[in-house]
């Protein structure tokens, strides 16, 4: 990367500062700490004064903004060497160079003067034909002979051999530079973006393939069996588009990306329509001096020439930013699913007894303790062709009383709710079992991995699945950051996207979410080691080769003895590794090293020493002393107020584990059969996956239920992550039932109390939208937000035994609201949606004029 002007940089600093509302020198001081090689966990957390309290999230974005700006500057830089050495830069066109804002500005202006193949205008060019064309458009009426004009041209030895060839010549520079023009070009995509529609209609199909309606791929029936979603053949899976039309602006990611991949497997042909016809008079009108002028005819034609050159080229191109943007969008949901997975709450201190189902394979049981430590493991046989269900009950049961494991997970593949109804049946034998399905998208691929062989090299892969299975219950994050996170399946179309995006994306994540929990140095893996700030696999096997050959570490000093711990290693990461039963408790937090005289200070000053954090009596009275209000004030001195903050907030709660706030596991004592269900109950589920158009929830039967996201809220909804996540307990209620199709529509808006009524009032069934920040969108804590913790009810949720004998409440629906109508799939929902509208706005058959691709 070549170094800029200074002024330049100091242009796209203050660009950043203005986007991200912080001062010039916060930028400069963050892009610094980047480059002397400080880790994003490490400022976010740790430097909280020199960013101005920048999330991990907005840190990631401004370094990306900043190499996106930096890119731009040098593309500049290119472009204006390039067109000075052909000796064309004039003022004017610098200018413009130098003021456009973008990359697509940039290569528009660029664009006439780029090398490349010899065109027909510029062959035209050569053979002088440019003073011909200059004539064309600049005409005056009664300007003479038409035919002695052009014989001034003709000049064999220069390939123009006749009248017809020279005016040819002049009109294709007509139609180059009309079409290369960058005024043009930019009023043609203004016009794509704001008016554009984009038109599908079917092409003969190629062989079947699959896919499901949650948006991601289906590749067998299992892995449908672990989405739960109903699987597409060819002959229906774009039916909602085989004849579809829709303004441009208007088009949602996830249709994009369907139509997108229809039209990649030649089920969809597609094109942008414009109403060109407006656009191409006016054109005329500038370009056309005179009606009656000696080449009127011929100049129309040229007009038209280079205006569809550019239309087609703007259409596609338009199309194809249309498409980049969903998959980047597709990037963001996955990223942001991935992550409420990752931090779903562990169910600490319990033994497991993972299954990984199957039908003529038997089912693969594993047993863990309460640290996940491997136990025991046997296969059962309880589903056809075998059948040996009471013999595979009484495996299990001694399984139970053998190691007093009364919690089973098991894998939602194959055979899942089959092998559900055998310990559902288990439980009327042991009333203590408790059960929950787990999602086992990626444990095959962990089973078969290098890290699995290295951990268990003596099991076979169905077994190692069962403990993945049963580890992801006990705690996700260490069992599910083993495997690549595109393996798990909360994606939105996810083998559509930019891989490369998804991948470092999905990295992110995943580093962010293991250091927002911290990892306890003396247990964690090197897989787990490895995602810590400042850390690397070398590092990370270092210190639990260490670990293994001289015992727990003491304390976090202990870790600069580690092989390859350097100072800058050592200073990134080691706030981030705790140890919770050392000599110093202030090893269990996450109070970096740097800090601890201050932490020190702070209990001197109420009486207190780190030693009493570990008495529950006395941690509770300094709890109690820190949560004074002006306690920030007494210690001002001492740190900078961000970092202050966190200081007392680690004292407070000096082994506080951030996942503790979120919603616990249901589990279950009885089976949910697809059977049972009427429209009206009231059931409790687990979201598995959020999209575009809704959000799927676990509501206990072998398929997982759609709520529409006109059913997520009693208020208006853009966007379902602003008011539900993965892993959210709900409420939902059933509204639609459709079992031979494996379909199920929930609502939660129908759980919710009635929103005001009145003029003013919000709601979706309403004409009020809620309030608008700057952005255009909904505050963020405003309508339809799920209150996590009012979503479950924890009697249930921990493993109380439930007296009700199944999750169903049999209460009454609330009364619906008027617009509470069948929830349809997205696709349909867009036709149902324009049949409300004009019949001129976005729905109408093709008018005069328009043109597609």
């Amino acid at each position: 990367m070549a170094d800029l002007p200074a002024e330049t940089t100091r242009a796209i600093i203050k660009s950043l500062a203005e986007k991200y509302q912080r001062p010039v020198d916060v930028i400069n001081n963050t892009m610094a700490l980047f480059k002397e090689g400080n880790t994003i966990p490490f400022i976010s957390r740790y430097r909280k004064e020199v960013t101005k309290e920048l999330d991990e999230v907005q840190l990631r974005d401004l370094q990306s903004d900043h190499t996106s700006l930096v890119n731009r500057e040098e593309r500049r830089a290119t472009i204006l060497g390039s067109i000075q050495e052909q000796g064309k830069l004039t003022p004017e066109l610098e200018q413009k160079i130098k003021a456009a804002e973008t990359l697509t500005e940039l290569e528009d202006l660029y664009l006439p003067y780029k090398p490349r193949k010899l065109t027909k205008a510029q062959k035209a060019r050569e053979s002088g034909l440019e003073p011909l064309a200059d004539i064309m458009l600049n005409e005056q009426p009664n300007q003479g002979d038409k035919v002695a004009m052009l014989q001034q041209f003709v000049n064999p030895e220069k390939g123009i051999t006749n009248e017809k060839e020279a005016i040819e010549g002049a009109m294709e520079i007509i139609a180059e530079n009309l079409s290369e023009n960058a005024e043009t070009r930019k009023s043609l995509r203004e016009i794509v973006d704001m008016d554009g529609e984009l038109q599908c209609k079917a092409m003969d199909a190629p062989a079947d393939t699959e896919i499901k309606e949650d948006g991601s791929d289906a590749t067998t029936k299992d892995e449908d069996e672990h989405q739960g979603g109903h699987v597409k053949t060819s002959k229906d899976k774009y039916k909602d588009y085989l004849s579809f039309k829709m303004k441009l602006r208007l088009l949602k990611p996830h249709q994009i990306l369907a139509i997108n991949r229809g039209e990649n497997e030649g089920f969809l042909d597609v094109e942008i329509l414009t109403n060109d016809a407006e656009f191409l008079d006016k054109m005329r009108g500038d370009m056309i001096k005179h009606q009656d002028g000696l080449f009127k005819e011929e100049l129309d034609k040229a007009i038209d020439r280079g205006y569809s050159r550019a239309a087609r080229t703007i259409k596609r191109e338009s199309w194809v930013q249309k498409i980049e943007e969903a998959k980047s969008h597709g990037v963001k949901v996955f990223a942001e699913n991935v992550k409420k997975l990752l931090l779903q709450q562990p169910l600490k201190g319990r033994r497991i007894i993972g299954v990984d189902p199957g039908y003529r394979n038997g089912c693969k049981i594993a047993v863990i303790d309460e640290t996940g430590k491997f136990l025991d493991k046997v296969t059962v046989y309880p589903h056809p062709p075998q059948n040996k269900a009471e013999e595979a009950k009484a495996t299990m049961l001694g399984l139970v009383k053998k190691y007093k494991a009364y919690t089973f997970a098991i894998g939602n593949g194959t055979a899942s709710r089959e092998t559900e109804s055998l310990v559902a049946e288990l439980v009327q034998q042991e009333p203590s079992i408790e059960y929950t399905i787990v999602n086992e998208s990626g444990a095959s691929v962990y089973s078969a991995s290098d890290i699995a062989r290295d951990e268990f090299p003596d099991l076979d892969v169905n077994i190692r699945s069962a403990i993945s299975i049963a580890r992801r219950l006990q705690d996700p994050l260490p069992e599910l950051i083993k495997i690549d996170p595109k393996s798990i399946g909360v994606g939105q179309y996810q083998h559509d996207v930019n891989q490369m995006e998804l991948g470092q994306k999905l990295e992110g994540v995943v580093e962010d979410c293991v250091n927002s929990v911290g990892v306890n140095v003396n247990n964690a893996s090197a897989e787990l080691l490895r995602q810590v700030s400042g850390l690397n696999s070398r590092v990370a096997k270092e210190i639990v080769a260490k670990r293994e050959s001289e015992g727990p570490f003491k304390n976090r000093e202990q870790l600069k003895e580690v092989k390859f711990m350097g100072e800058k290693t050592f200073q990134q990461s080691i706030g981030f590794l705790k140890i919770l039963d050392g000599d110093n408790p202030l090893d269990s937090t996450f109070i970096h090293p740097e800090s601890y005289d201050v932490a020190v200070k702070i209990l001197e000053a109420i009486g207190a020493k780190p030693a009493d954090l570990r008495d529950p009596a006395k941690a509770a009275t300094i709890n109690q002393q820190l949560s004074d209000p002006s306690i920030g004030k007494k210690f001002a001195s001492l740190a900078g107020e961000a970092t202050l903050k966190d200081i007392i907030d680690a004292l407070k709660k000096p082994r506080r584990d951030p996942r503790d706030d979120l919603p616990p596991v249901i589990l279950k004592k009885d089976v949910v059969n697809p059977e049972d269900l009427k429209v009206g109950m009231i059931l409790k589920g687990t979201v598995r996956n959020v999209l575009d158009f809704g959000a799927f929830v676990d509501i206990g039967i072998k398929y997982n239920g759609l709520v529409h996201i006109s059913e997520l809220s009693n208020k208006f909804v853009d966007d379902p992550h602003k008011v539900i996540s993965v892993g959210d307990v709900v409420d939902v209620m059933v509204k639609e039932i459709d079992l031979p199709r494996k379909r199920v529509q929930l609502s939660i808006k129908a759980t919710l109390p009635a929103p005001p009524q009145g003029p003013g009032a919000g709601g979706s069934g309403g004409t009020g939208r809620p309030p608008r920040d700057g952005q255009g969108r909904p505050p963020r804590d405003g309508p339809g937000r799920i209150d996590r913790p009012d979503y479950h009810d924890r009697s249930r949720s921990t493993g109380a035994p439930s007296s009700q004998g199944n999750q169903f409440r049999n209460r009454p629906p609330q009364q619906r609201r008027r617009d509470d109508g069948p929830i349809t799939n997205p696709g349909i929902t867009f036709k149902q949606k324009q049949s409300k509208k004009k019949p001129d706005a976005d729905a109408g058959a093709n008018g005069d004029g328009k043109k597609g691709i």
